[in-house]
């Protein structure tokens, strides 16, 4: 390799001359050329350089020989040495570097030095103080042989100053599977004088290092003679990416694919189904059936701990080649593949379903969470992973409705019932938002004589043409966490109004109101809070105020019952177990429980005038609450005969058809102002 083939000899050596490093150039055992780096440490000028023996410039040379000579072979590598130099003045400087053999036949060679001392000059001193500071590698190229390389070079890839020089980049750290792409940005360099890249370089190890890469050309006289190549180590910047790249696609709680991901999965399972019709796919549309009873009692730290717990046994209840998802809230999906009919998919649900019936520890407690979940098979109409995903929506809005805990299969008819079903639910949150609240009232009455107790109030909405609707017999969106509670709270505001009014116009009648909540709304934290304001601001008695809870409410969790109705009785206001007898509950909670009053499932009712030992259990209950001193309500009386069984039995209160219909509140007022039935006369 000729040292100035094609390439103008002056605007070489400018380029040598701006190096801070001693450069010489060999050919056949003379020094032909010194840069100005070694000129100035030297004190020479540069004419004296010229033919001058290598071996008078560079004694010791070749590490471990007596004698000076030179290192030239039949190879191209660089030989790092420690030699001597010896100025104008005759002082010797200790250097070290190294030999860089160009041409063998030729004998031609670039010689790199540093001094070992500080003998340098100051402005050489500046200029590799300010390159080694940098925190970007620096390597300068000239003829695709490393003339220089900074400390941050050495950090990032492992190979130091000594064994960068005289070798090539592209050799050094230029992976096999990057060459193309290195020999392209060299050349958009040529042509437009700058180039960057985000890429990967390997270090000494071998390992691939992200970095970001610019190089410039290294100019003298408008000549390009090399490269200015910066490195910088982009490996976090990477990482960084790949998490956000991870997160945008992926729940944060639960770490599984999000909505946009899980829909992506259906939409390319469907394509890959279009290419084989022979194989089909399903979705699973899963919610939580006491999500938000978890929350309310238990905290959103707890509700989160069960998400995960969820997520977790979705992802070992499935085949590999499914997927699950969380979409958002309490709500999850699960893409199962590669299925031949609805049975197929039937089987992974009933598969999910007996996972989510058994209790999750929550924080060192049990916690049942149940599912309903809705199942969709991919049919030719499903032209896109949403109305795959509705569909299994619709069938899951079923199972909730039809009591949860089970799965539903989509067909037609069932998106028909569910459109109907959401269009009521629509017409629930605007009459709710334009607060078209009505109440009615059942009158609660002893059974001796028929003397008015008082009434068990409803929270009911008005309809544009008059009439009302009970919330019991409306959709199921009114148990919504939001929704729900700002119910409870209107029913509490009218109830201790109500009682105010009662008290105000017949203090000496002592009548009772009762209101009901359902689970969530009695376990719901803004319950105690709220009622106390309401009691407050009307200045109703809290004793002659009962809020009624359905049996299921106390099964689950005693304890955290137990806990609310003490905080509700510490304020006097009773609490009366609804519908009891339902589910065959305990009898340990009317033992256990402080509740003030038991009312009567209306099948226990009934069982009064059943023979044998239906009525016997029924008369031995009564007796158990009169004897723990606990009020008791026979619900749905509708016969003259069930009254008098009733009364015979012990059971002080009732209400039901035999006694009085439902009634709006001026009705209700005016029967207060009697305080006996108008409708049963015969009591």
């Amino acid at each position: 390799m000729n040292l100035y083939k094609n390439a103008n000899p002056d605007a070489q050596r400018e380029v040598l001359d701006v190096l801070p490093v001693l450069v010489f150039l060999e050919r056949a055992g003379s020094i032909l050329f010194a840069n100005a780096e070694a000129r100035l440490l030297l004190g020479l000028a540069e004419d004296p350089w010229v033919a001058r023996p290598v071996e008078d410039v560079l004694w010791g040379l070749s590490a471990g020989t007596a004698e000076p000579r030179t290192l030239l072979t039949a190879t191209e590598r660089a030989y790092p040495f420690h030699a001597t130099l010896r100025d104008s003045n005759g002082r010797l400087i200790s250097v070290e570097g190294a030999y860089c053999v160009l041409h063998p036949e030729l004998r031609e060679a670039v010689i790199v030095a540093l001094p070992t001392q500080r003998e340098r000059a100051p402005q050489s001193r500046l200029m590799e103080d300010v390159l080694a500071s940098l925190p970007e590698a620096i390597a300068i190229e000239y003829q695709n042989h490393v003339l220089y390389a900074n400390p941050a070079f050495t950090r990032m890839f492992g190979f130091t100053a000594e064994e960068a020089s005289g070798g090539s980049l592209r050799r050094l750290i230029v992976p096999e599977t990057r060459l193309n792409e290195n020999a392209a940005l060299l050349k958009a360099v040529d042509d437009h004088g700058f180039a960057m890249v985000e890429t990967v370089r390997s270090n000494k190890a071998g390992e691939l290092v992200d970095v970001s890469l610019q190089v410039a050309p290294l100019r003298v006289d408008s000549s390009s003679v090399g490269y200015v190549f910066t490195f910088r180590d982009i490996g976090e910047h990477k990482e960084t990416e790949k998490k956000l790249e991870h997160d945008a696609m992926h729940d944060v709680l639960t770490g599984l694919p999000n909505r946009a991901l899980f829909l992506d999965h259906v939409n390319l399972t469907l394509n890959r189904r279009l290419r084989d019709p022979g194989q089909s796919c399903g979705v699973l549309y899963l919610d939580l059936d006491e999500f938000k009873e978890v929350n309310d009692r238990l905290g959103h730290a707890a509700g989160d701990a069960l998400l995960v717990a969820v997520a977790g046994r979705l992802r070992a209840s499935l085949r590999p080649q499914d997927s699950a998802a969380r979409l958002g809230g309490d709500e999850f999906a699960v893409l199962v593949e590669n299925i031949l009919s609805t049975s197929d998919l039937e089987v992974v649900a009933r598969r999910i379903l007996a996972e989510m019936e058994r209790p999750f520890e929550i924080f060192g407690r049990d916690v049942h969470a149940g599912a309903s979940i809705g199942a969709a098979v991919a049919t030719p109409d499903h032209a896109s992973s949403d109305l795959l995903v509705r569909d299994a929506d619709f069938a899951m809005y079923r199972a909730k409705q039809a009591g949860g805990g089970r799965y539903e299969i989509f067909d037609k008819h069932l998106e028909v019932s569910v459109n109907d079903q959401q269009e009521r639910e629509r017409e629930l949150r605007s009459a709710v938002s334009k607060r078209q609240f009505a109440f009615q009232y059942l009158p609660i009455y002893r059974l001796a004589g028929g003397m008015l107790e008082g009434f068990e109030s409803f929270l009911g909405l008005r309809r544009a043409d008059g009439t009302v609707d009970s919330f019991s017999e409306l959709p199921a969106v009114a148990e919504d966490n939001n929704l729900s509670i700002l119910l409870a709270r209107e029913a509490l505001d009218a109830a201790c109004a109500q009682l105010r009014l009662l008290a105000d116009r017949w203090p000496e009648q002592d009548l009772v109101l009762t209101v009901n909540l359902t689970r969530r709304q009695l376990y719901h934290p803004d319950l105690v809070p709220h009622l106390i304001k309401a009691l407050a601001a009307s200045g109703a008695d809290p004793s002659r105020l009962l809020l009624e809870a359905p049996e299921t409410a106390f099964n689950e969790d005693p304890d955290a019952a137990v806990a609310i109705l003490q905080r509700l009785a510490d304020r006097q206001v009773r609490v009366a177990i609804d519908d009891f007898g339902s589910s065959l509950a305990p009898l340990n909670h009317l033992v256990r429980l402080p509740v003030g009053m038991v009312k009567l499932a209306p099948r226990l009712t009934a069982a009064a005038l059943s023979p044998g030992r239906q009525s016997a259990v029924l008369e031995s209950l009564i007796r158990l609450c009169n004897t723990l001193g606990l009020q008791i309500v026979a619900q749905g009386i509708e016969t003259q005969q069930q009254l008098a069984a009733l009364s015979r039995m012990g059971c002080a209160l009732g209400q039901g058809p035999l006694l009085s219909p439902l009634l709006d509140a001026e009705r209700a007022l005016a029967l207060a102002e009697t305080g006996f039935s108008a409708f049963a006369p015969g009591i």
